[in-house]
């Protein structure tokens, strides 16, 4: 059964490549989807959300996918998404108070939806109880290994929320081998419940930018010639001390640029920067347009993410594809996302890092290799075979 649904969804998918006029469709499938971050969030589990279900939509185009989110953001990025013929934005039915919690399930059924597909630890309750099959997405279970990193309040509702779906959900998704044993170890869940379907990044990393846009963003943005990077949150889990405390040690005619948003540990930060004289080579950025994010990637040197602890790793996908050589931190599941030819270092050792960024960049072989065989590798990660596989995924557990 399953394996003539996925042809026939192939078959579907041609035609209406030969066939345009068929875009006019009646949907095979309705999909809905937890549409918070996707219809409001600019960053992070945003774009993770609207490239998964726009990816789906153009691969899977005799499919109507629904987004339910309780409001909507007006952005470049989140108008265009809604502008796709079979993405259609879902508000409010049946009132607002718990709505993505409890009465979403009036108005998936009414929307007459098949499969719920939550993109981030939840699902409404009691969904269970109802014809609708459920998908849920977890993209690590950090709150629970490094509890210290969060509130309180904030960590015991995440773990309820998470650990309530994993239990009522007809499937999860896991977004690293890392994650499927986190689950399966702390909330002690089937192996077989749980399948492990990577993330891919958006398709404007994957092609090179002209090298006049690069010296538009490079003028545009005062960038340095020489700079390693660093893209992420401010916080302490992402551990950009670490790298700071590198710099010292790395050859002076590189600069180091961060992009991300502060948070009180930047404070931390800058006190290390002030304590090692090292302000003159740090360039910090943000708010940075999306449109741009790929080209300050490419004209990287290397890029450097030493995080104590992910999910899976996204910033590293995007420097793959970028075609910039790699370092990351050993201890969770970045491995997973740099493969072989990225370098990894402890988290907890500056020294390591310092001679790892210097052994980069003074060997032009190594660099070649670290990108040649990096952009090999990340092909696994490609668009078409990780919404190929979710796809296969849904059809599974409606057949």
């Amino acid at each position: 059964m399953e394996g003539s649904i996925a042809h026939e969804s192939l078959v579907n998918l041609n035609s209406q490549q030969e066939n345009p006029q068929l875009s006019t469709f009646n949907p095979k499938l309705k999909i809905g989807y937890d549409g918070k971050r996707a219809a409001n969030n600019l960053t992070g589990l945003g774009n993770y959300s609207r490239s998964l279900i726009e990816a789906l939509s153009k691969q899977f185009p005799e499919n109507q996918y629904l987004v339910y989110s309780p409001k909507v953001k007006s952005a470049i990025q989140i108008d265009a998404f809604f502008e796709q013929e079979n993405i259609q934005l879902k508000l409010p039915v049946n009132g607002t108070f718990l709505w993505r919690t409890l009465n979403i399930l009036k108005d998936l059924s009414r929307d007459q939806v098949r499969i719920f597909h939550g993109l981030s630890h939840e699902i409404p309750f009691a969904i269970q109880h109802t014809k609708i099959k459920s998908v849920v997405t977890i993209h690590d279970l950090i709150f629970l290994r490094f509890p210290e990193y969060y509130k309180f309040i904030d960590r015991k509702l995440y773990e309820w929320k998470s650990r309530s779906a994993c239990k009522r959900a007809d499937k999860i998704i896991a977004i690293s081998e890392k994650t499927k044993q986190d689950i399966i170890e702390l909330y002690e869940i089937d192996p077989n419940k749980i399948e492990v379907i990577y993330q891919s990044c958006d398709d404007s990393f994957k092609t090179p930018f002209s090298d006049t846009t690069l010296n538009k963003i490079r003028s545009g943005y005062n960038l340095p010639n020489k700079y390693i990077l660093n893209v992420g949150t401010i916080e302490k889990r992402k551990n950009l001390k670490l790298i700071i405390q590198a710099l010292k040690d790395v050859n002076e005619e590189y600069k180091l640029v961060v992009i991300g948003k502060k948070t009180p540990y930047f404070e931390e930060v800058e006190k290390e920067i002030e304590f090692l004289g090292l302000k003159n080579r740090i360039v910090f950025l943000k708010n940075i347009p999306f449109a741009d994010l790929p080209g300050i990637y490419q004209m990287a040197a290397v890029f450097v993410y030493p995080s104590f602890y992910e999910g899976f790793g996204i910033p590293i996908i995007e420097a793959l594809y970028s075609g910039v050589p790699t370092i990351a931190a050993t201890g969770s599941c970045l491995e997973e996302a740099g493969g072989a030819n990225s370098i990894y270092v402890s988290p907890n050792n500056a020294n390591e890092l310092a001679t790892s960024i210097n052994k980069i960049l003074a060997d032009v072989s190594l660099q070649k290799e670290m990108k040649e065989k990096g952009l090999e590798f990340v092909q696994k990660f490609n668009s078409p075979l990780v919404t190929q596989q979710l796809m296969n995924c849904y059809i599974n557990i409606v057949s």
